[in-house]
């Protein structure tokens, strides 16, 4: 999209992050959703995360976290943070209804896919993180 130059949509990067044991990643670039994976560890989904916020230019990055399990959100903002040499916008999102209560329906992570693009579509308190590099 970047190399057609596209701009039928503002260009912002939105990452939807539904945090617990298994991690729902949904993300967002002009508009249209590019990817919807799982991730099983805070580690390997830090590096991915990163990948990506390197690897797309746009105007805003924004990181939408869900508020169901603070203890695995904040640790993810923290890894971030320590990982990631430029800066970003975060919002805790809040995550109620979300999930889809259908039997057998979260198979190879689909719910928690679900929920990450939900929780990307939300609004929450912004503010800007700014890496260790330039905060001390």
């Amino acid at each position: 999209m970047q190399k057609l130059n596209l701009s039928f949509e503002e260009e912002n990067l939105i990452l939807g992050v539904d945090p617990g044991q298994r991690m729902g990643l949904s993300i967002f670039y002009y508009g249209m959703e590019i990817e919807s994976s799982v991730h099983n560890s805070i580690e390997e989904l830090i590096l991915h995360i990163i990948g990506i916020l390197g690897g797309l230019r746009a105007k805003r990055k924004i990181l939408k976290i869900g508020d169901g399990n603070m203890h695995v959100a904040k640790q993810i903002v923290k890894m971030l943070n320590l990982k990631y040499c430029s800066s970003f916008e975060l919002e805790f999102v809040d995550e109620r209804k979300t999930s889809m209560k259908i039997k057998n329906f979260n198979q190879r992570g689909k719910r928690d896919m679900l929920s990450a693009k939900y929780i990307s579509q939300r609004e929450g308190y912004r503010h800007s993180i700014l890496p260790l590099s330039i905060t001390g």
